[in-house]
């Protein structure tokens, strides 16, 4: 069973992405805020991250930073779930190293396989190139 860090503040968005990923056979460990999804990510080992960049304790940029800077997960697909206008978001996520982003709110039909995607090291690179250039 695959695992998914989600760290996210909003509760609803959450509870959305939880059920609907645990519907699909994933494992998902939340954490509301930046802070407590980092020593998750210490302790555990996601197959996935998915990063709400405006967590209230600490700033995305911050936060992915620091994913990025743990051995252990330097090749977790790191991708950022917000509700910035898509140029902004396709900006910070490049800026800040994840993989791609996908944009809030989410689809409930299309979620799914577009976190699906991200863990297909094959399909990362077009991915997250066609994810970086356009709005997913």
């Amino acid at each position: 069973m695959k695992t998914i860090l989600l760290m996210e503040d909003d509760p609803y968005e959450a509870q959305m992405v939880i059920r609907v990923m645990e519907h699909q056979g994933y494992q998902v460990v939340h954490a509301p805020d930046g802070e407590s999804g980092l020593q998750l990510a210490l302790e555990g080992h996601p197959d996935i991250i998915l990063l709400d960049l405006g967590l209230p304790d600490l700033d995305g940029q911050t936060v992915a930073g620091l994913l990025r800077s743990m051995p252990h997960l330097a090749q977790v697909p790191l991708v950022a779930v917000t509700a910035w206008p898509p140029d902004t978001a396709r900006q910070m996520a490049k800026a800040y190293g994840c993989n791609g982003f996908i944009s809030k709110p989410i689809s409930l039909r299309d979620f799914p396989s577009q976190v699906a995607a991200y863990l297909n090291p094959a399909a990362w690179s077009n991915l997250a190139n066609r994810n970086l250039q356009t709005c997913h």
